[in-house]
């Protein structure tokens, strides 16, 4: 079908030069030139091929005289290509001033000006050179001044310096011209300094960028989420929060201990525990295990009684055991308290464990003892190994023995695994 129409059209050009040629030949047109007493006559045919022919020969003449120049142009442009691909590789391999070098000659080409002087920045930040990375990045701003932004907001965030970054985005946020790399960096500023209205507001627009990938946002949701349920300012505010949440999200751990710890605070205890025993019933959790003793001075017999049950569930996990030694301590059940966290540290050498540990001795009158499990959390907080109480060195508690019947999420009774 093609090949037809393409000889049709062939045709139909051929039919048109022959009538336009015998329509020509009728009457080729006269033109008549006169300069200074000097008259040209010709046909209007061969005036119109001489003024084409004339214009091709002036432009390539103008080429041939414009050659030098676009050669030695494309040369600086390859040059400057080659420094640019040099510095990153250089900054990449952890050599910064070999990389400002390189990329400042890259600067000298307009189009690459404003993506060279940002990596001169990096190169200066991570030299530790501060002065240097702001001089660039004032210039780096005339030619993008969004990224340079987001660069310097990054920088003092590096820097540890979370309040003056959260200062130079908040402006521009509000208008909602930051760049995702902005939003993000304004993100983690707010969660560096516990702005959890901040975080909240600015994580839309995030996710709008698509800028990250799905398991990077879900971690960056659970930490804003976490955060804002944590400083809720007000039992409203903290069910309003809880309410938004889907439904994968209240099924992670940390989002229902920083929920639960926050309900306690403000008197809803109940409210507390029974999303973290609805959890607990659902999958086993060992932050949920020992969030479950910080929900304050409330339903102390009651959660030591649920927790007793879990033992069934977890016999060996340290969670447990220093919760229900916490709940113990809290009942003044000092002898009961002791046997829960003796069999906690052995299992793990944790300095909740220990200095639990030791408010039970003190409370059963024994202040040796008590002293010595203080410095026992003192040295295992500053990770150093705990000295044995009775002098001897720990053996820790071989656990691998104990059969635990283990369920998947039918219930269905795992087979044990075979040994070796």
């Amino acid at each position: 079908m093609k090949t037809w129409i393409g000889i049709l059209a062939l045709l139909l050009v051929a039919a048109a030069a022959a009538f336009g040629w015998q329509w020509l030949v009728e009457d080729p047109g006269y033109v008549l030139v006169r300069l200074r007493g000097t008259t040209l006559e010709t046909s209007l045919v061969f005036s119109a091929l001489a003024l084409l022919v004339t214009w091709g020969v002036l432009s390539l003449t103008w080429r041939l005289l414009r050659w030098p120049l676009r050669a030695w142009i494309r040369t600086q442009r390859k040059r400057a290509r080659e420094n640019l691909a040099g510095g990153l590789t250089a900054f990449a391999e952890g050599r910064y001033l070999q990389a400002e070098r390189q990329l400042a000659k890259a600067a000298r080409q307009p189009a690459l000006r404003g993506p060279a002087l940002l990596a001169m920045a990096r190169a200066a930040h991570a030299r530790g050179d501060d002065e240097r990375a702001a001089s660039t990045l004032d210039d780096a701003s005339v030619d993008a001044a969004a990224a340079a932004l987001a660069q310097r907001a990054k920088f003092l965030l590096e820097r540890s310096r979370s309040s003056e970054a959260l200062a130079l985005l908040k402006p521009n946020a509000a208008l909602g011209n930051l760049p995702p790399v902005g939003w993000n960096v304004l993100i983690e500023a707010a969660l560096a300094g516990n702005d959890a209205q901040t975080a909240v507001d600015a994580l839309p627009a995030l996710v709008k960028s698509q800028s990250l990938s799905p398991a990077a946002l879900a971690a960056l949701e659970t930490r804003v989420l976490v955060l804002a349920l944590a400083t809720a300012p007000s039992p409203a505010r903290l069910n309003s929060l809880w309410n938004a949440t889907s439904r994968s999200q209240r099924k992670q751990a940390a989002i229902i201990a920083a929920f639960a710890r926050r309900a306690a605070g403000f008197g809803q205890t109940l409210a507390a525990m029974d999303e973290i025993e609805s959890a607990q019933r659902r999958e086993w959790s060992e932050e949920l295990a020992l969030c479950y003793s910080d929900l304050g001075p409330a339903e102390f017999a009651t959660r030591a009684r649920h927790a007793e049950a879990w033992l069934a569930i977890a016999p060996n996990s340290a969670n447990l055991l220093i919760t229900l030694g916490r709940l113990c301590r809290d009942q003044k059940l000092w002898g009961k308290g002791i046997q829960y966290l003796e069999r906690a540290v052995e299992i793990a050498d944790s300095p909740i464990a220990w200095e639990a540990l030791g408010d039970c001795h003190l409370g059963a009158g024994n202040e040796s003892l008590a002293v010595r499990c203080y410095s026992n959390a003192l040295l295992t907080q500053r990770g150093k190994p705990s000295v044995p109480l009775n002098g001897r060195p720990s053996t820790r508690v071989d656990t691998h023995a104990l059969i635990v019947e283990e369920r998947d999420h039918h219930g269905v009774p795992r087979l044990p695994k075979a040994a070796g």
